[in-house]
């Protein structure tokens, strides 16, 4: 089991020697205390950002602790960097140096495989679009897929069921699309319409294009120019 330590963001003064404000925070029995004061204070800081060296410099040494934060949005604890003893830290860093290029080819590699991973799934992801809306256009269908699949967006075709083409997941990805792109749904949440309002006032035609595209027939135009991606 790993030890923690808090970074934090008030102005907290140790316990113990009552120095502050203290940035790394250790709490034993609910009672901060500095890096010193809980025998920590020889570890040095290793920001997160490179996997190898952080997972190197936790190895070679005897002591560590991990850092985490709290994201206030998302009412979680998240990790910000370790703490390490500074000999082991160095000894990373020279290993880390001394295969510096293999791990870069390996990341271009791995670089390439994902991206024709991703060129793979958003054109798998544009065909079940087509397949399901037979009347979308087929520039349309590409730039939905681009869109809801691109990695790392959180966005629909990044979940298990949009990886896994499930109908609904897709449908959603087109709906939400055709909300943005078709209809003045940004501008009236701009205007300060509370979403499920915005959504239940433009159902209707948001659902005129979709069954126009699903039986291959042009829907009626919208009353609006197309609003913002």
């Amino acid at each position: 089991m790993s030890l923690v330590v808090f970074e934090s963001v008030k102005h907290i003064h140790c316990a113990e020697c009552r120095r502050g404000p203290i940035r790394h925070v250790v709490r034993e029995a609910g009672v901060p205390r500095c890096l010193d004061c809980a025998d920590l204070g020889h570890l040095v800081y290793l920001p997160r950002g490179d996997a190898a060296l952080t997972r190197r410099a936790r190895e070679a040494s005897s002591l560590s602790a991990v850092v985490v934060r709290l994201h206030k949005r998302r009412r979680r604890y998240e990790r910000r960097g370790l703490l390490v003893e500074d000999a082991a830290l160095a000894r990373a860093e020279r290993a880390c140096l001394a295969d510096a290029e293999a791990r870069a080819r390996r990341r271009e590699r791995d670089r390439l495989r994902r991206a024709a991973e991703d060129t793979r799934f958003t054109a798998a992801f544009a065909a079940e679009i087509r397949r399901l809306f037979p009347g979308c256009p087929a520039d349309r269908a590409q730039a939905i897929a681009a869109h809801a699949s691109l990695r790392g967006s959180g966005r629909v075709g990044r979940t298990a069921a949009g990886r896994a083409l499930d109908e609904q997941a897709v449908s959603m990805a087109v709906r939400a699309a055709v909300r943005h792109l078709d209809t003045e749904y940004d501008a009236l949440l701009m205007a300060g319409i509370p979403r499920f309002a915005a959504r239940t006032r433009l159902a209707p035609r948001i659902d005129a294009i979709l069954g126009g595209w699903r039986t291959g027939t042009a829907a009626a135009e919208p009353e609006t120019g197309p609003g913002r991606a």
